[in-house]
């Protein structure tokens, strides 16, 4: 009798943890607009207390990072997770000139056998409704660093924080050119056919011809990555820094769509894996924030602009 109770006990203890949202969270966020993607990556510090939750949101958007402190409460009984008064730039802001919309977030805890999710929006409240639009998430919960002093700790010397962070003219050495031709690992190739890609976003560009520079995301934390061109594999096991992997490409003229895609070959020591890529085909420059995890690849959709001039014979 005494060893059911105790397995119950620990059952129990297990299943309460599954059902909480304590711990860290991350993933993407996005708003879909009829030309592109726009996508926020996002990291979430909850500590649930009596009564209510409280904790960090750290994002990127385009080249801004945010840290925000954030309260809300938890409803246990249906795991539907409020929090309120967020402001979250908007989708649309040109990168000189941000405008911030004020959100609450709505989420839902999916608990499975493989993890537990937080999946729901960014919600703008009832004044900022008819210019922003709602910004759907999914964050994963990461257990190995969810432990109970890392997250009191980072909330108890959080500092709120905003910083742009582009590369300056000493950050465009370049580490590493790599020619774009396959390249032959077989465990790298066979694990990313098993993870979801992500597109997190797509651009048009003016040029067959592509400048493709990856750093690491402003905060050097050990992350190694693997880069695929059209699913084949180019970059093996490269370790991002401060200084470029410099990449030139050429579109393939039989896709209407070309991807770049981002393989985490680890989490570094600040899970996900974050990167910044530099597209440029000679006339305009995309920098765009990526996040893969040993679940997801980060995707970018690339499409050439079509030509006035044969669009009208």
């Amino acid at each position: 009798m005494k060893k059911a109770l105790v397995i119950l006990l620990l059952f129990t203890s297990v299943y309460s943890q599954a059902q909480s949202v304590f711990g860290y969270w991350y993933g993407y966020a996005n708003v879909k607009t009829n030309s592109s993607a726009n996508n926020y990556l996002v990291e979430l510090v909850l500590q649930p207390e009596q009564g209510y939750v409280k904790g960090i949101l750290n994002y990127y958007f385009k080249n801004s990072y945010r840290s925000l402190q954030v309260k809300g409460n938890y409803n246990t009984a249906n795991r539907q997770l409020s929090l309120y008064d967020i402001p979250v730039v908007y989708h649309g802001s040109l990168t000189n000139f941000e405008v911030d919309c004020m959100m609450n977030m709505q989420a839902t805890l999916r608990v499975t056998r493989s993890g537990s999710n937080l999946v729901g929006a960014f919600i703008s409240l009832p004044d900022y409704r008819y210019t922003c639009a709602d910004i759907r998430l999914n964050l994963t919960h990461n257990a190995d660093i969810s432990k109970k002093d890392s997250v009191l700790k980072a909330i108890s010397e959080y500092k709120e924080n905003y910083q742009v962070w582009t590369p300056s003219y000493n950050d465009t050495d370049v580490s590493v050119t790599v020619i774009p031709r396959k390249v032959v690992n077989y465990v790298t190739e066979n694990e990313f056919t098993k993870r979801e890609n992500v597109v997190m976003h797509e651009i048009e560009v003016d040029s067959d011809s592509l400048r493709v520079d990856v750093y690491d995301n402003g905060e050097i934390d050990g992350d190694i990555i693997s880069v695929f061109y059209n699913k084949q594999l180019i970059l093996s096991n490269q370790k991002l820094t401060h200084k470029s992997i410099h990449i030139d490409v050429s579109l393939d003229p039989a896709k209407e769509v070309n991807e770049i895609s981002m393989f985490a070959e680890n989490l570094g020591l600040i899970p996900p894996n974050t990167a910044l890529m530099r597209i440029s085909d000679g006339k305009k420059q995309h920098d765009i924030r990526l996040s893969s995890s040993l679940e997801k690849n980060s995707t970018i959709r690339i499409k050439r602009k079509k030509d006035p001039a044969k669009i009208q014979k």
